[in-house]
C-alpha cells in the first residue's frame, strides 16, 4: 500500500497540552507602530521559553480569527490619534497583558490552532491539513472505492488531526468520517506493534464502542474510517451543537446551559463505566475519555478513538490531572475524567476549576457523591476510587442495560506484552511531569510566601529587635570595659566590689615617725547607709559596675552634715616636764 511506504519526515513529538503563558516584557516605539516584546513559556521550566514580538494589528487579527467562539474577549479598542504617547502605550500594555492572560487560562482557546501559532510560530507552522490531503490522497491510490466528500474542518480539538467526509462510490448516499493523525509524545510501541494493534481495531466488537470500518498506519501516523453519525456526540447532545462545526464554535459559549434528565445521567453513564472496565481488564490503556469521544447512536453512548493511546496521543484534560499526583495511571486517569464527563451531562457545562470546592445542586446526592469521589479536593489528594467501585455506588448500582450484542476484542499475547510496556512507560512520564510540577508549584509558594507583604513586616519587626537586642549587650559591654579600667587606674576600690578598706601597713620599728596621712575620702556611695535620708538607687546595670553618671551624681548629692563627729586625742603638742 502506497501510504505504509512514506512516512512524514521531521517530526516533532511535542506535548500539545503543556500550557503556554506569555508576559509582555517590554514595548518599542518605532516610526508608525508599536511592538510588543513577550516572552512565552512552555510548562513550569524558565529554559524553555522564548521571545516574540507582536503589533496591536497581530493581536486584533488573532482577536478578529477567536471571533467563532462566541466569548467576548477584552482586546483594548483601537486608537488612531494619540496612540504614541508614552501613558497610552502603557495603559494598552497592561490590556493587552489581561488578552494575554485570558486567552492562555481559556482551557479551550489555550489549545486551538490559532492561539498556538500566535504564540509559538516556530513549532506551529506546519499546515496540517496539507499533510493529511497528502497521507489520504495516497491511500486513495490503492483504495479507489473510497472517496472524499469535503475536509471537516476543526471539527476536533487537536491540532495534529484531521477529518473528512467521506463516501463509498457505490454506496454514493452513506456517508463516512475518515480521520488522520500524526504522532504524539507517548508513542512508545514498536512501528510494527503499532501498526498490527491499529489493523486490529476492526475487529473490536462491545456494544459501548464504535465500531472501526477500517485502520491503516505507517510509521508516523494512522488513518481510520468510521460511519458518519448525523446526531454526533454526547457533548453535541449537551451542547445542542451541530457535529459539523467548528469544535470552537460548538463548545466555547453555548446559547443554552442545560444539564441532561437524570436517567439520561444514570444509563449514559452506566454504560461508560462498562466500557472502561471491558478495557481496563484487556489491558488495553485509553485516557482519552471526555464528551466528544462518545458518540450518541440512538439512546446507546460508544466509545471513539480508541487508536489515540497506540499514536501516543496527550488527554484532552491532561493539564488537569497531571496537577495531582495520586493521579498516576492511566485506569485513574480514565476515572477522573469520567468525573469531568459526569460533571458536564449534569450541569450542561465543565467545572470552572479542578478540584472543585463544593457542587452546585444536581437531580440527585447520588450524582453529588459521585462527583465528590472523582473531582472534590479529598479525591485529588488521596486517589481516584475504581470504575468496579464507581459501578456499586447506589447511582449506577440499579441501572438495567438490555443488549445483545457479544464483547468481543482478542489481543494476541505478544501484543498485550507491547501494552503493558506502553503503559508503563505512558505513566511513567505522567509521574515525571506531576513530580516536577509539584516541586515547581511548592518552590513558587515558598517564594511568593516569603515576598508577601505580611512576611517582609514580620522581617522587618524582626529586624528591629535584633537590633535593640545588640545595642543592650554592646552597650552592657562597654560599661563593664569602663568599670573595670576605673577600678585599676584611680587606685580607690570600688565599695561594691571591694567592701573591705585596705589594711594599713606595719609601723613596727617605725614608731618614731609621723603617722602616715589619711587614706583619701571613700567614694559617697559607702557613706549612705549612715545618711538620715533615703539612699540613691542604683540602676540595674551598676551592679557589675558603677556607671559614670551615677559616681557623678553621688558625689554632687554629698552632705557634709550627714557625718558624725569624731573625738581625737591630739599627742602631736610638745610635753614640757
Amino acid at each position: 500500500m502506497a501510504f505504509m511506504e512514506k512516512p512524514a519526515a521531521g517530526k516533532v513529538l511535542l506535548d500539545d497540552t503543556v500550557p503556554l503563558t506569555a508576559a509582555i516584557e517590554a514595548s518599542q516605539s518605532l516610526q508608525s507602530h508599536t511592538e510588543y516584546i513577550i516572552r512565552v513559556q512552555r510548562g513550569i521550566s524558565v529554559e524553555n521559553s522564548w521571545q516574540i514580538v507582536r503589533r496591536y494589528s497581530d493581536f486584533d487579527l488573532l482577536n478578529n480569527s477567536l471571533q467563532i467562539a462566541g466569548l467576548s474577549l477584552p482586546l483594548p479598542p483601537k486608537k488612531l490619534i494619540g496612540n504614541m504617547d508614552r501613558e497610552f502605550i502603557a495603559e494598552r500594555q497592561k490590556g493587552l497583558q489581561n488578552y494575554l492572560n485570558v486567552i492562555t487560562t481559556n482551557h479551550i482557546l489555550s489549545n486551538c490552532e490559532l492561539v498556538k501559532k500566535f504564540l509559538d510560530p516556530n513549532n506551529y507552522s506546519t499546515n496540517y491539513t496539507e499533510i493529511a490531503l497528502q497521507q489520504v490522497s495516497m491511500f486513495f491510490r490503492s483504495e479507489p472505492k473510497w472517496e472524499v466528500v469535503e475536509p471537516l474542518k476543526d471539527i476536533g480539538w487537536r491540532i495534529r488531526k484531521k477529518y473528512f467526509l467521506m463516501k463509498i462510490k457505490n454506496q454514493p448516499k452513506e456517508r463516512l468520517v475518515l480521520s488522520w493523525a500524526d504522532l504524539g509524545p507517548d508513542k512508545y510501541l514498536s512501528d510494527k506493534d503499532f501498526q498490527c494493534l491499529i489493523k486490529l481495531l476492526p475487529s473490536c466488537s462491545h456494544p459501548y464502542i464504535y465500531r472501526v470500518t477500517f485502520a491503516t498506519a505507517n510509521e508516523s501516523s494512522a488513518l481510520l474510517i468510521r460511519m458518519f453519525n448525523e446526531k454526533g456526540t454526547l457533548k453535541d447532545l449537551i451542547y445542542k451543537a451541530k457535529p459539523k462545526d467548528p469544535f470552537l464554535k460548538k463548545y466555547c459559549s453555548p446559547k443554552k446551559i442545560q444539564g441532561l434528565e437524570l436517567q439520561q445521567i444514570k444509563t449514559y453513564g452506566r454504560q461508560i463505566l462498562e466500557v472502561l472496565k471491558f478495557l481496563h481488564d484487556k489491558g488495553f490503556p485509553y485516557g482519552h475519555l471526555h464528551a466528544s469521544n462518545v458518540m450518541l447512536d440512538g439512546d446507546t453512548c460508544r466509545l471513539l478513538d480508541l487508536e489515540n493511546s497506540l499514536l501516543g496521543l496527550p488527554s484532552f484534560y491532561r493539564s488537569y490531572f497531571s496537577q495531582f499526583r495520586k493521579i498516576n495511571s492511566l485506569e485513574s486517569v480514565d476515572v477522573h475524567c469520567f468525573g469531568h464527563l459526569l460533571y458536564e451531562m449534569t450541569y450542561g457545562r465543565p467545572p470552572d476549576s479542578v478540584p472543585v470546592d463544593s457542587f452546585p445542586p444536581a437531580p440527585s446526592m447520588a450524582v453529588v457523591a459521585v462527583l465528590e469521589s472523582t473531582l472534590s479536593c479529598e479525591a485529588c489528594k488521596n486517589g481516584m476510587p475504581t470504575v468496579s467501585r464507581l459501578l456499586q455506588m447506589p447511582l449506577f448500582s440499579d441501572v438495567l442495560l438490555t443488549t445483545s450484542e457479544k464483547p468481543q476484542f482478542k489481543i494476541p499475547t505478544k501484543l498485550k506484552e507491547a501494552l503493558r510496556i506502553a503503559k508503563e512507560c505512558i505513566e511513567k512520564r505522567l509521574v515525571e511531569e506531576q513530580k516536577q510540577i509539584h516541586q515547581h508549584r511548592r518552590l513558587t509558594k515558598a517564594q511568593s510566601h516569603h515576598g508577601s507583604e505580611e512576611e517582609r513586616k514580620k522581617r522587618k519587626i524582626l529586624a528591629r529587635k535584633k537590633s535593640k537586642r545588640s545595642a543592650i549587650e554592646n552597650s552592657e559591654e562597654h560599661s563593664a570595659k569602663y568599670s573595670n579600667s576605673n577600678n585599676s587606674g584611680s587606685g580607690a576600690s570600688s565599695p561594691l566590689t571591694s567592701p573591705s578598706s585596705p589594711t594599713p601597713p606595719s609601723t613596727a620599728g617605725v614608731s618614731t615617725l609621723p603617722p602616715p596621712p589619711p587614706p583619701p575620702p571613700p567614694p559617697a556611695a559607702s557613706l549612705l547607709p549612715v545618711s538620715t535620708e533615703a539612699p540613691t538607687q542604683l540602676p540595674p546595670q551598676a551592679m557589675n559596675g558603677v556607671s559614670r553618671g551615677a559616681l557623678l551624681s553621688s558625689i554632687q548629692n554629698f552632705q557634709k552634715g550627714t557625718l558624725r563627729k569624731a573625738e581625737t586625742c591630739d599627742h602631736s603638742a610638745p610635753k614640757i616636764g
